[in-house]
């Protein structure tokens, strides 16, 4: 039985599973049995951002109804394509269902999905890469590897201005994994101190973590010794925090940027801010800009070195735990959607 799992656009508490039929395959579609993927709070921020950043775009649902992309692995059920056979595996962008048919280009390392209604869509989503057999940090790999491009993307943009004469950057929600991320590439890049913004109740993980230089609470960011000028990395989404940081540095605030949403059902709005206007990070854009500036192949290998010493350090801070069936998705995306899950445990769930 093929089914999708999807949610209710304007409430995310809302979620039901709708039992499908695959279509037959035309000529050059392939059909994916997606076999695991990971589920984190990056998930549920495609979903808040669902409308503004065309996230349902890419697995339309039914009325009102969107269908959560993910990151994981699958495998050919059936093949309209004749380089595509059935039993290969793909790493990549899948909805939270069982099975994902796709019109397959295939290229060096994989195939991109050129379906008609993903082309206005960032490239980067669409694209697919051929795997293996899966090995131990399988699973580490799908929790990491898209949250991890997005700390690399903005480590780089760090280096490229200079940290924008900041002295300290500053990142709010440190306990995301994303967050953790660019922690620990700014940790390894030196020049900067790295300040983490969490709550009591992950203080202690944060600091074992060993990426921050300094771990603050939110409650005593007003008073607490942090160097300027600074740069502030906003994970959190949540306006009250992303304005006691521009009352506290105000002109020696020297960049603003918003990434996520972990506290996704906090005000977003907050009006006119002291110092430098909030600027939204898009990673495709930052992709894109890179792969003009640097030479053929630079992108991929500067990415590869960062990528594998970090996803060979991670079985030390993130313990995975897996999930199957119906029951299994649908307490984890709501578990997800409340805040409730350990900043040390990845969740990966199979359908």
């Amino acid at each position: 039985m093929a089914w999708d799992f999807v949610v209710a656009k304007t409430d995310l508490r809302r979620s039901e599973f709708r039992d499908v039929e695959p279509p037959p395959l035309a000529d050059g579609q392939v059909r994916l049995a997606i076999e695991s993927f990971a589920l984190t709070a990056n998930n549920i921020t495609y979903a808040v951002f669902g409308e503004m950043m065309k996230y349902w775009g890419f697995f339309p649902g039914p009325d009102g109804f969107g269908r959560v992309p993910v990151w994981g692995h699958a495998r050919v059920e059936a093949s309209a394509h004749s380089d595509i056979a059935v039993g290969q595996r793909f790493y990549g962008y899948w909805p939270m269902s069982t099975h994902l048919t796709v019109q397959a280009k295939p290229g060096k390392s994989g195939f991109t999905d050129v379906s008609a209604h993903r082309q206005p869509l960032p490239p980067v989503y669409n694209q697919y890469l051929a795997v293996g057999a899966a090995d131990d940090l399988e699973a580490h790999r799908a929790l990491l590897q898209p949250l991890f491009i997005t700390g690399f993307l903005i480590d780089d943009q760090f280096d490229e201005y200079g940290f924008y004469g900041a002295k300290s950057v500053i990142l709010s929600s440190a306990s995301s994994k994303t967050a953790i991320a660019l922690a620990a590439l700014l940790k390894k890049r030196g020049g900067v101190t790295v300040v983490g913004l969490t709550s009591p109740r992950n203080k202690a993980f944060v600091e074992g973590l060993g990426f921050y230089d300094q771990v603050v609470l939110y409650d005593d960011l007003a008073a607490a010794p942090i160097d300027g000028p600074a740069a502030f990395v906003d994970f959190a989404g949540d306006a009250a925090v992303l304005g006691a940081v521009h009352e506290r540095f105000a002109d020696d605030l020297k960049a603003s940027i918003l990434v996520g949403g972990t506290h996704w059902e906090a005000p977003r709005g907050g009006g006119a801010l002291p110092g430098p206007q909030p600027a939204f990070f898009f990673a495709p854009d930052r992709v894109a800009k890179r792969q003009k500036d640097w030479a053929p192949g630079e992108f991929e290998q500067r990415y590869g070195a960062a990528w594998a010493g970090f996803v060979a350090d991670a079985p030390r801070w993130l313990k995975v735990e897996v999930g199957e069936g119906r029951e299994a998705m649908q307490a984890a995306y709501l578990a997800q959607v409340e805040g409730g899950t350990r900043p040390d445990t990845g969740v990966v769930l199979k359908p």
